[in-house]
């Protein structure tokens, strides 16, 4: 069932269509799947990136290694983020209140070195791009980032049961 319900996340999470639910549990490798998933989700990223920032050759020349080195540091951070929803989902429902507590600081960390490396990147685009192409970057980032937290948020189970439907 855990397995099950961290598959429908990534899929959730990525808009792609859920791996067959028929297979056994035992028949499923969820670090390979998040691994295809989040390479898949990578691509698309950067084929929306290129879209909507419609840069000129010049521009993209000088975006594109920056935007390369930026993905790195955010997906090792999503590495991390990614392993405490795996652990939240192992341990629903008998999370107690102290792994809750635990989570959420580990999260808001995570959160924190987001903003930090936004902040460090913006610094380094600033350099190579005008001001208003590296805001624009930066506007649809957060709107991706939205988007991803808002699907993620959406197929994780509540910390709390409601008691009182039973």
């Amino acid at each position: 069932m855990r397995r099950y319900l961290l598959l429908s996340l990534i899929a959730t999470v990525f808009g792609l269509p859920l791996v067959s639910s028929a297979q056994s549990d035992a028949s499923i490798d969820v670090d390979s799947a998040i691994e295809i998933v989040r390479a898949s989700m990578q691509a698309q990223k950067a084929t929306l990136v290129a879209q909507a920032m419609d840069l000129t050759e010049q521009d993209g020349n000088a975006f594109w290694p920056v935007y390369r080195h930026y993905q790195y540091e955010r997906s090792r951070l999503e590495d991390g983020r990614a392993a405490v929803i795996k652990e939240y989902i192992d341990k629903f429902p008998d999370l107690s209140d102290s792994e809750a507590r635990t989570m959420a600081d580990r999260m808001f960390e995570y959160d924190t070195r987001t903003v930090e490396i936004k902040k460090k990147y913006f610094k380094k685009f600033n350099r190579v791009l005008p001001a208003l192409t590296v805001t624009k970057f930066f506007q649809l980032e957060r709107r991706i980032d939205l988007m991803t937290e808002m699907k993620i948020e959406s197929a994780l189970p509540p910390l709390i049961e409601n008691k009182q439907s039973e």
